[in-house]
């Protein structure tokens, strides 16, 4: 079973770019497919993008395909998110989970191992 936490969030003025990081734990890490979600305050949470085990496959949310890139470093145990020209409304705390199911989904009933989330404040 895969752990997770989650870190490089911050407050950032519009047009900054940033990464997250989703350092896991768990010897099936490379085996399974790991996604990013985020959540805004009064709002679910929302699929940001998924990368499978090996990163040969990823895949995004509508609102995600221009902006956000996910990548993963297996000897790192590590899942990445890059985020460019951050806007108000990417403000959210962003979670990293893994995969139970080993089709692309972006339910978030189909993720687990939650992290606690990092905050990301975008303000102008």
């Amino acid at each position: 079973q895969v752990q997770v936490v989650e870190s490089g969030g911050g407050l950032v003025q519009v047009g900054d770019s940033l990464r997250l990081s989703c350092a896991a734990s768990g010897r099936t890490f490379s085996s399974t497919t790991m996604g990013w979600f985020r959540q805004a305050p009064g709002k679910e949470r929302a699929f940001v993008a998924a990368i499978s085990g090996s990163g040969g496959s990823t895949y995004y949310g509508d609102f995600a395909k221009r902006r956000f890139t996910i990548s993963r470093d297996n000897t790192k145990n590590t899942v990445y998110l890059q985020i460019k020209n951050l806007q108000f409304d990417d403000t959210a705390v962003y979670y990293c989970a893994a995969a139970t199911v080993d089709y692309s989904s972006d339910d978030v009933a189909d993720f687990s191992s939650w992290g606690q989330g990092t905050q990301v404040t975008v303000s102008s």
